[in-house]
C-alpha cells in the first residue's frame, strides 16, 4: 500500500518513479555459470559408474562373509567331531597292552608275576597318557576336606587327628586343565563328642 502511495505521489509531484533494481546477494561471484547440460550429463555418468563399483564391491564383500560363515561353521563342526582325536590315538597303545595281558593271562601256564608286571606298565601308559593331555589325579588322603574338589560320603570318629581330615579316599577324583570333572569320594575325620564340648 506504502509503494502505490508513493509512486501516485510521484505521479502528482510529476517526477518519475525510480526504477527498481535487482540486487546480488553478496558473496556470489558474478562470473559463476551452472554447468551445462553436457556437463551435468558427464556428471551423472560418473556418479552412476562408482554407484555401479560401490555396488559390486558390497555384493562382493556379502559373498565372502558368507562363504566365511559357512568355512567357519564347517570348521567348527569338525572340531567338535574330531577334538578328542589325538587322545584316542594315545588311548589305542594302552588297549592293545591290555589286550595282549588278558591273552596271555588266559594261555596255559600263564604266569601271574608276568601278569601283574604286564598290568602294571599298562597302568603306567594309561598313566602317561593322561598326564600328557592334563588329566590329574586327586587323591586327598590326609589332606584337609576341600568341598571344591572333594565329596564326603561319611564322617569318623577320630580322636588322632584334626577334625575335617580326610581319612579313607573311597574313588580318587580327576581333573582336567585344573577343572574339576569328578570329585574324590572320601570318609572325613569328626572330633570325639567330648572334645567337641570341651572346644565349645
Amino acid at each position: 500500500m506504502e509503494k502505490e502511495q508513493e509512486s501516485v505521489e510521484a505521479l502528482d509531484t510529476g517526477e518519475e518513479p525510480l526504477a527498481r533494481t535487482e540486487v546480488e546477494p553478496e558473496g556470489v561471484p558474478e562470473t559463476e555459470k551452472k554447468p551445462s547440460d553436457e556437463e551435468l550429463s558427464l556428471l551423472l555418468e560418473d556418479a552412476r559408474s562408482k554407484a555401479d563399483e560401490h555396488w559390486d564391491q558390497l555384493v562382493r564383500a556379502r559373498a565372502e562373509l558368507d562363504n566365511l560363515k559357512k568355512r567357519h561353521q564347517r570348521d567348527l563342526e569338525k572340531a567338535h567331531k574330531f577334538s578328542l582325536e589325538r587322545f584316542v590315538n594315545a588311548l589305542i597303545p594302552v588297549r592293545d597292552s591290555m589286550e595282549l595281558g588278558l591273552d596271555a593271562a588266559r594261555g596255559e601256564g600263564a604266569d601271574l608275576d608276568k601278569f601283574h608286571e604286564g598290568a602294571e606298565l599298562t597302568l603306567k601308559l594309561l598313566s602317561d597318557v593322561m598326564t600328557k593331555f592334563e588329566v590329574e589325579r586327586v587323591d586327598p588322603m590326609g589332606e584337609p576336606f576341600n568341598p571344591e574338589l572333594h565329596q564326603a560320603m561319611s564322617v569318623q570318629l577320630r580322636e588322632d587327628l584334626p577334625p575335617n581330615t580326610v581319612v579313607t579316599v573311597v574313588q580318587k577324583g580327576y581333573t582336567l586343565n585344573g577343572r574339576l570333572v569328578r570329585p574324590a569320594m572320601v570318609i572325613v575325620s569328626q572330633a570325639a563328642a567330648g572334645k567337641l564340648d570341651e572346644k565349645a
